[in-house]
């Protein structure tokens, strides 16, 4: 099962969101995807990671097959910016990362072969 809540107005980026999460975690990954700002994000990154600041993604494992994915538009329509990006290709490259981590990656060279071979696949260039 896979879910898609819009908090706020900025216009949904073009991910091919469902297809990147059954290549990445299955069908039978249930995971929920919600597309949020500044506060929300802020909230819960103060909250779980103790860091006082809004955050572009935070993944969250809520059983074995399943979980709910975080991405804070606004910031990534401003990192894209910043970065000479389509915000498409950074929402898919996030959207990627947390993925990867509800998956049991952790930071380092293999995860970002992986991110790298499944931006390749979804044609999202950074």
């Amino acid at each position: 099962m896979f879910t898609v809540e819009k908090l706020v107005k900025s216009t949904r980026p073009r991910v091919p969101f469902e297809k990147i999460k059954n290549s990445v975690l299955g069908r039978r990954y249930s995971l929920s995807l919600v597309l949020c700002g500044n506060t929300l994000t802020h909230k819960f990154n103060k909250q779980y990671r103790k860091k006082d600041k809004p955050t572009n993604v935070l993944s969250f494992p809520l059983e074995e097959n399943e979980g709910e994915i975080f991405l804070n538009l606004p910031l990534i329509k401003k990192e894209a910016q910043e970065l000479d990006q389509t915000v498409s290709a950074r929402t898919g490259y996030l959207f990627i990362h947390g993925l990867l981590h509800l998956k049991g990656y952790q930071h380092g060279s293999t995860m970002e072969k992986e991110e790298e071979a499944l931006l390749r696949r979804f044609g999202l260039r950074l």
